[in-house]
């Protein structure tokens, strides 16, 4: 059994434990127990326990809803609407407990890096998936923009009692308005007088803002 199915194994017999325990030690210890993995490889696994445990289950739905972005007919939206059914895709896959486990961890000081970053990242699965391109400070706005409503949505969804989570979604497309809204009023700044000016002076460094980009020399990269 390689590393990577020991941790799956192990994240799977954890999930049953979180609404109680929390994302824990005392999850990780159970989850050793209950998946036959002894618990010191578990920590070598998870060497930080419940955390790497919780962003672990963060990072497999992300993957879920990339599969499921893979397969969905997205062809007759409206870009802004494949945004929102990318969101609607990852909520409607995650549990609710583990997610309000989760949300209450990382909003620790001390993990509240970690949550950021998770966010983060599911913020740019969805614009990768959905073949976002831009290498510029468009790169970062657009997923510090996703981020700002995928974070608020999933407390509000979090709340959410409404039949078949209605106001989630509403709540979820107020919300992409808004932002689409401001990317509206940060092209009509660009095309403008004042903005080009701008944008050939004082904001002309922005233009210098790349997109990260992943080393070619790292081990399985592929040759260009």
């Amino acid at each position: 059994m390689g590393e990577d199915e020991r941790k799956e194994r192990i994240l799977d017999a954890a999930l049953v434990h979180v609404p109680f325990d929390g994302w824990s030690d005392a999850t990780l210890r159970a989850a050793a127990g209950d998946s036959g993995v002894p618990l010191a490889l578990a920590r070598a696994l998870y060497p930080r326990g419940g955390v790497d445990l919780a962003l672990a289950y963060h990072q497999r739905g992300d993957r879920e809803m990339i599969q499921a972005l893979a397969v969905a007919d997205l062809s007759a939206l409206r870009f802004r609407d494949k945004v929102a059914q990318a969101v609607r895709l990852r909520l409607e896959g995650a549990d609710r407990e583990l997610v309000r486990r989760g949300s209450t961890l990382f909003s620790l000081p001390h993990h509240a890096a970690d949550g950021a970053r998770a966010i983060w990242g599911t913020a740019d699965a969805i614009w990768t998936a959905l073949g976002d391109t831009s290498d510029d400070l468009n790169w970062y706005s657009k997923r510090a923009s996703l981020s700002a409503v995928y974070g608020s949505t999933v407390l509000f969804w979090l709340g959410d009692d409404s039949p078949d989570h209605q106001g989630t979604w509403d709540f979820l497309d107020r919300r992409i308005e808004g932002v689409m809204r401001f990317e509206k009023a940060k092209a009509a700044f660009r095309e403008n007088p004042l903005g080009k000016a701008m944008m050939a002076g004082p904001f002309k460094i922005l233009e210098r803002i790349r997109a990260p980009k992943m080393p070619e020399d790292l081990p399985g990269a592929r040759p260009n």
